[in-house]
C-alpha cells in the first residue's frame, strides 16, 4: 500500500483514543464512582490517574517525533528503545491484554440490551444468556475486519463516535433528578468513603487508559510523527476535561443513592436517555472493541516479524499481510479465535484486572523511555515534540505504585510472569542478549556524573579511610591468570581494580587492531568467572613507559589509584630485573607496591593466608593485614583462614603478642589468637628459611620489604623461594590505620 495516497492522517489516532477512553466504565460505573466519593473524591481520583496517562501520551509522542514508529506502535517503541528481548516480553503482554479487550468491550457492549432481558424476562419469563448477544456482536466484528480491514474499520469508527457525541451531548443537556444547588454542595460535593478510596480508583482507572489505542495503527498513517503526538495528546486532555465535566454533571444531577445503585442513572439524566444512552454504551464499547481489534493484530503481527516467538513457522504465519491491501489477516484471525474465547465463557472481570497489570507495565516503560533517554542525552534523540523528565519519572514511579494499589497479588503475579516470559525469550535468543543503547546512554551520563561528584568530594574529604584501587600491568595475560585472580579477590567486595594487558610496540593502526581483538578474547575469557576487574589494552614500547601512562590513569570508581601490582614467574625470573628497575618510578607517585611472584603450582585455598611481619614491617604490616581480610572476602578462600607469623626479640616477646592481640580484636578481624604466632628472631637462622619452613605450603604468603632493601638488593631479595607457592611481596607508602 502506498502510505503517501492510502495511509492515514491524525483524526483515526484521535477517534481511537477517545472512543476507547470513553468506554464502557463511563457507562455503566462512573455513576458509582461519583456518589461513593462525591464530586471532589472522583476529582482527586480523576487527577491521579491523569497523572498516569498524561505523562504516558507526552512520553510517547515525543519518542514518535524522533524515528518513524513502524507496526505495532506501542511494542515498537519499546523494542528498539529496550532491546528485542525486552520488548518481545512486553509486547507478547500487551498483545494478550489488547487481545482479551476485544472480548471485555464486546461483553460489556450486551450490557446495552438490558431492556431486551429484562423484557424477555418479564413478559416471557425467559432468562437470556449474555452471549446470545455477545457472540453474534462479535462474530459480526471479526467478520467486518476480516473481510474489509483498517479501511471500514476506521469508517464505522466515525459513525459510532459521532453516536457516543451525540449521547454525551444529550446527557449534558438533561435536567436530572430533583437535584438542587444547595444538596450538591452540603452532600454531593463533599469527599466521602475514604476507605473506599482505592477499591472506587481500581474500578474507575481503566477508563482513563485508553489514550495509546491509536498509536497502534502507526504502520497505516501517512505521517506518525505528525499524527501521534496530535491525535494522542488532544484525545488524553479531552478525555480529562470530559471526565471532570461529566462528574460534575452527575453529582448535580442526581442523589448519592441513585448514583450507586443504578448503573444506568444516566439514562436517568439524559433527555431521551432511556434510548440514547444505551446506544451510547453499545456505540462506545462497540468503538472500544473496534480500536482493539484493529491494534492486537498489528502488535501480534510486529512482534512475528521480529522473531519473537521459538518457531519459524509461526512467525511466517503471524507476519502474513493480504497483498491487496497490507492487512494481518493470519493475526487477525489468532485475535478474533481468543476473543471470541473470551466472550464464550462470559464473564472476563476476573481478567480484567491483570489486563490493567499489563497496560500499567507498558505504560511505565514508555515513560521510563522518555525519562531514560533524557537522562541518556544521546546525540541521536532529538524530538521534535518534547516532554519533561520530571513527568516522565513521575509517570513511570506513579504506574508502579498504581499497579500495587489496584490489586497486589495481580501486580506481583503480572511481574513474575513477564520475568519467566523474559528468561524464557532469552534462553532461545541468546544471540539478542545485551545492554541497549538507551540503557548504556543512561550509564554513561550516570557514571560521569558520579565520578565528578567523587572526584570533588575526594578533595574535601579529610578521613584517613583506605581501600585499595589497583592496577596490575602485564603482558603474559593468555600464559597464566594469577595476577587477573589477585585483583579479581581485591575487587570482589571492598576494592577496584583495573587490569591492563601490554602489547608491546608503537601505537599504529595494525597495534591498535590487535589491541581491539586481545581485549575482545580477553573479555570473553575472564566473563566465564565472576568478574570485578575492569580490563583494558595498552600499547606501549617499552615496560617503563607502559608503567608511566598506567599510574596517570584515572580509577574507575572515582577514587584515584593507589597500588601497583606487578607480577612475574618464579620459574622464569627474567621480568624481575624490569620491576625492580622501574620500582623508584612508581614509588614516585606514593603507590603502593605489591610483586607477585606466580608458581606453577597450584593455589591451595584452604591452607590459607600466610603472613609474615618482621621488626622492619611497621608500614608494610597493617596494609598486608587488610589486603588478606579483603582476599579473604571471596568466594574462593571460604575455606581458608589467616595466620600470622611475626619475627621479633626474645626480649620483645610479650609486648608483640599484646599488641597482635589489641589489633585484631580492635580492628575487628576475622584471626584468633591461635592463628598469631609469635617467632623469636634466633642467630644463625635466615628468615628467608623459617618462612620457607612454616609457609611451604600456605595457599598465598604474604612478605613485606622495604625501598631501602630493594635498592641494596634489587632482583635478589624475591629469590631463593623456590620451594614455596605463590608469594605476594608488600610495600606499603605509609602506614594504613586499621580501625
Amino acid at each position: 500500500m502506498d502510505r503517501k495516497t492510502k495511509g492515514f492522517g491524525t483524526a483515526p489516532v484521535f477517534f481511537t483514543a477517545i472512543s476507547t477512553i470513553l468506554g464502557a466504565i463511563l457507562f455503566l460505573r462512573f455513576g458509582f464512582a461519583t456518589g461513593t466519593l462525591g464530586f471532589w473524591g472522583i476529582a482527586v481520583i480523576i487527577l491521579l490517574g491523569h497523572m498516569v496517562t498524561v505523562p504516558t501520551a507526552l512520553a510517547i509522542s515525543e519518542i514518535a517525533t524522533n524515528k518513524r514508529v513502524e507496526g505495532g506502535g506501542e511494542y515498537f517503541i519499546i523494542s528498539r528503545s529496550f532491546g528485542l528481548n525486552i520488548g518481545a516480553t512486553i509486547g507478547i503482554a500487551l498483545y494478550f491484554s489488547q487481545a482479551i479487550s476485544v472480548a471485555f468491550y464486546i461483553i460489556a457492549f450486551t450490557e446495552s440490551f438490558q431492556f431486551l432481558f429484562d423484557f424477555l424476562m418479564r413478559d416471557y419469563g425467559i432468562s437470556l444468556p449474555r452471549q446470545a448477544i455477545s457472540i453474534p456482536a462479535m462474530a459480526a466484528l471479526a467478520l467486518l475486519i476480516y473481510k474489509k480491514g483498517a479501511g471500514v474499520g476506521v469508517k464505522t469508527l466515525y459513525i459510532v463516535v459521532a453516536i457516543l457525541f451525540v449521547a454525551l451531548g444529550l446527557f449534558f443537556a438533561g435536567s436530572g433528578l430533583q437535584q438542587n444547588d444547595l444538596n450538591f454542595f452540603t452532600s454531593n460535593a463533599n469527599f466521602r468513603n475514604m476507605n473506599d478510596f482505592f477499591f472506587v480508583f481500581a474500578i474507575v482507572f481503566p477508563a482513563f487508559t485508553g489514550m495509546t489505542a491509536g498509536v497502534g495503527l502507526s504502520g497505516e498513517l501517512k505521517k506518525p510523527s505528525r499524527s501521534i503526538p496530535m491525535g494522542t495528546v488532544t484525545a488524553t486532555f479531552a478525555g480529562m476535561l470530559l471526565y471532570f465535566i461529566i462528574a460534575f454533571k452527575l453529582a448535580w444531577s442526581a442523589p448519592a443513592d441513585a448514583l450507586i445503585n443504578d448503573q444506568f442513572v444516566m439514562g436517568k439524566i439524559a433527555l431521551g436517555g432511556a434510548f440514547i444512552i444505551p446506544l451510547g454504551l453499545a456505540a462506545s464499547t462497540i468503538s472500544s472493541a473496534i480500536g482493539s481489534i484493529l491494534v492486537a493484530p498489528r502488535t501480534l503481527q510486529a512482534l512475528a516479524k521480529d522473531n519473537a516467538f521459538p518457531w519459524k513457522k509461526t512467525n511466517y504465519f503471524l507476519s502474513k499481510s493480504r497483498a491487496s491491501d497490507g492487512e494481518p489477516v493470519s493475526a487477525t484471525l489468532v485475535t478474533v479465535i481468543i476473543a471470541f474465547a473470551f466472550v464464550a465463557m462470559g464473564n472476563v472481570n476476573a481478567v480484567a484486572e491483570v489486563i490493567s497489570m499489563f497496560f500499567m507495565l507498558t505504560y511505565g516503560s514508555l515513560c521510563l523511555i522518555s525519562f531514560l533517554n533524557h537522562f541518556g542525552s544521546s546525540p541521536s534523540y532529538r524530538p521534535s515534540f518534547r516532554s519533561r523528565w520530571p513527568l516522565s519519572l513521575m509517570g513511570f514511579l506513579v504506574s508502579v505504585w498504581v499497579m500495587f494499589k489496584i490489586n497486589t497479588i495481580y501486580a506481583l503475579a503480572a511481574i513474575l510472569l513477564m520475568a519467566i516470559l523474559y528468561i524464557y525469550l532469552n534462553s532461545y535468543h541468546k544471540e539478542r542478549k545485551g545492554l541497549a543503547d538507551i540503557f548504556t546512554n543512561a550509564l554513561y551520563q550516570l557514571n560521569r556524573n558520579l565520578q565528578v561528584f567523587l572526584q570533588k568530594k575526594h578533595l574535601q574529604q579529610q578521613g584517613n579511610e583506605w581501600r585499595p584501587s589497583a592496577i596490575c600491568i602485564s603482558g603474559d595475560s593468555f600464559k597464566r591468570n594469577t595476577a587477573f585472580m589477585m585483583l579479581n579477590w581485591i575487587s570482589y567486595k571492598y576494592g577496584f581494580g583495573t587490569y591492563l594487558h601490554r602489547i608491546e610496540g608503537y601505537y599504529s593502526k595494525s597495534s591498535s587492531q590487535k589491541a581491539h581483538e586481545e581485549l575482545k578474547r580477553l573479555i570473553n575469557v575472564t566473563s566465564q568467572m565472576e568478574n570485578h576487574v575492569y580490563i583494558d589494552t595498552i600499547v606501549s614500547p617499552s615496560y617503563t613507559s607502559a608503567i608511566a601512562q598506567s599510574i596517570q590513569i584515572p580509577g574507575i570508581s572515582g577514587m584515584e589509584n593507589n597500588m601497583i601490582i606487578f607480577e612475574y614467574d618464579k620459574d622464569d625470573p627474567e621480568k624481575l630485573d624490569e620491576i625492580t628497575e622501574n620500582f623508584s618510578l612508581v614509588h614516585a607517585g606514593n603507590f603502593d607496591v605489591c610483586i607477585l611472584a606466580t608458581s606453577s603450582r597450584q593455589i591451595q585455598f584452604q591452607n590459607g593466608i600466610h603472613i609474615w611481619i618482621k621488626s622492619t614491617d611497621t608500614e608494610n604490616a597493617n596494609l598486608m593485614i587488610l589486603l588478606s581480610f579483603i582476599i579473604l572476602g571471596h568466594p574462593d578462600w571460604k575455606k581458608g583462614d589467616i595466620k600470622i607469623f611475626e619475627i621479633c626479640k626474645q626480649e620483645k616477646l610479650k609486648e608483640t603478642r599484646q599488641k597482635m592481640e589489641e589489633l585484631v580484636v580492635s580492628g575487628r578481624l576475622p584471626i584468633t589468637s591461635s592463628n598469631i604466632e609469635l617467632i623469636v628472631d634466633v642467630e644463625g637462622k635466615s628468615i628467608r628459611e623459617q618462612i620457607i619452613e612454616r609457609s611451604r605450603d600456605a595457599g598465598l604468603t604474604f612478605i613485606g620489604f622495604r625501598e631501602e632493601s630493594l635498592r641494596h638488593d634489587k632482583a635478589e631479595l624475591f629469590s631463593g623461594y623456590e620451594e614455596m607457592g605463590t608469594i605476594l611481596f608488600v610495600n606499603s607508602q605509609m602506614k594504613k590505620l586499621i580501625e
